[in-house]
């Protein structure tokens, strides 16, 4: 054929392309396994499975705080009792860690003077002892 490229002058140098030795290859899985990946991929979209996993997810975050920010892997201690104490305290100490860094859900805000404590304001008395007449 006239005017037609050689495929060899297609082709680009193999190591342009790639530093392996052997050819690339595809897999694909058989069809069980196949169609079964497919499933769980669409059950994946559903909510309730959303909703269960941020739940595992959030049970797998604190294990790992556990393990990576306190070193849980490794006991101070020789025995299970005293390891399993040390783990248990742990946790304490994670949970007051997490409550503590939480910001209060209502600040703290003083109730507005009773009519009675205004009264007491405008005549110079002291409202905190009035029903002790002054003992």
């Amino acid at each position: 054929m006239p005017g037609s490229i050689p495929p060899s002058a297609t082709r680009a140098p193999r190591p342009a392309c790639t530093r392996g030795t052997s050819a690339r290859t595809v897999n694909f899985l058989p069809r069980h396994l196949h169609e079964l990946q497919a499933r769980n991929r669409t059950d994946q979209q559903d909510r309730r499975w959303k909703r269960l996993y941020a739940t595992r997810s959030g049970v797998e975050g604190t294990i790992c705080e556990l393990v990576n920010g306190h070193q849980a892997r490794r006991s101070r201690y020789h025995g299970l009792r005293k390891t399993h104490v040390q783990h248990v305290l742990t946790g304490i100490a994670i949970n007051i860690e997490r409550l503590a860094s939480r910001a209060p859900i209502h600040a703290y805000s003083p109730r507005v003077p009773t009519a009675f404590q205004k009264y007491l304001d405008f005549r110079s008395l002291s409202w905190e002892c009035w029903w002790r007449q002054g003992k």
